[in-house]
């Protein structure tokens, strides 16, 4: 109705008229509150990852929850509860539902790779790792190959610095779907969440750490050896966290918010990947 008002300069009752539609079917609001379905439907998609909606039904109904089919597919779709196909060799799958933005300290680390070459030509490789909160590089890991047990390393060297974080974020590379970050994850009770393929921004963090890196330490220096390349970028990685003033933490640095976090106890306790409230 509103876009016929405003195309046709019309007023309401002019154009509900004109597509046949009541005044009471326009103005209605419904007054269901699906909440507790929502709930419902969530908690067991993430108990049941590879059960679709039909199967989601038969469990709320198990449970005495009756209701139509059309309305729980509706609600499967809106939530994004979606099963992902396996394809090729077994990977790690990660959690299914959307993750909501971070409010303390090692509830989500984001997970990425960059490139780079030294001054003879050969390439090499640098993990990052950051906490979404506190927005801080935890790990800059270079070498010329990072596999997924190099992978696991470095995570077990900062879960023992920093604590177990409740979800790892990462796009889907190789490295980061193998067997050994499936077993790392499953041995440390780690929920894992994979970015949709082609859509960076569902990582936005990672993301814009890595055009800092590229920009003010990548860019700035020709790299002699692989040593001076890691002497170089843990420099930058220590003044990121300890100097570089932060726009998105009220230009505090993310080590200073780390430990105002940690003044007020809001460390992320050990469990399940955080869930978004409904």
């Amino acid at each position: 109705m509103s876009k016929l008002q405003k195309l046709f300069s019309v007023s309401a009752r002019r154009a509900q008229r004109v597509v046949g539609l009541s005044r009471g079917t326009a103005h209605y609001k419904s007054k269901r509150n699906d909440d507790a379905l929502r709930i419902a439907m969530k908690r067991i998609a993430a108990e049941r990852r590879r059960f679709g909606y039909k199967r989601i039904a038969v469990m709320l109904r198990r449970e005495g929850q009756v209701h139509n089919l059309k309305k729980i597919y509706r609600i499967y779709r809106e939530e994004g509860l979606m099963v992902k196909r396996r394809k090729g060799r077994k990977r790690a799958l990660g959690t299914r539902l959307p993750l909501p933005k971070p409010d303390s300290l090692n509830q989500v680390w984001s997970l990425d790779f960059l490139s780079d070459q030294l001054s003879d030509g050969r390439r090499f490789r640098i993990l990052g790792v950051m906490d979404q909160c506190s927005r801080e590089c935890l790990a800059l890991a270079a070498d010329t190959s990072i596999g997924g047990a190099r992978v696991a390393r470095e995570l077990d060297a900062l879960v023992a610095r920093y604590g177990r974080p409740l979800c790892i974020v990462s796009d889907n590379g190789t490295e980061l779907t193998s067997r050994a970050i499936l077993l790392w994850a499953q041995q440390n009770s780690v929920e894992r969440h994979y970015i949709t393929p082609g859509k960076p921004r569902e990582n936005g963090f990672t993301e814009s750490l890595n055009g800092r890196i590229r920009d003010e330490c990548l860019n700035e220096h020709v790299f002699e050896s692989l040593a001076a390349a890691r002497r170089l970028i843990e420099a930058w990685r220590q003044d990121y966290n300890n100097v570089r003033p932060h726009g998105s933490l009220a230009h505090k640095t993310p080590a200073a918010y780390r430990a105002g976090l940690r003044s007020t106890l809001a460390v992320a306790q050990p469990g399940a990947c955080p869930r978004p409230q409904t």
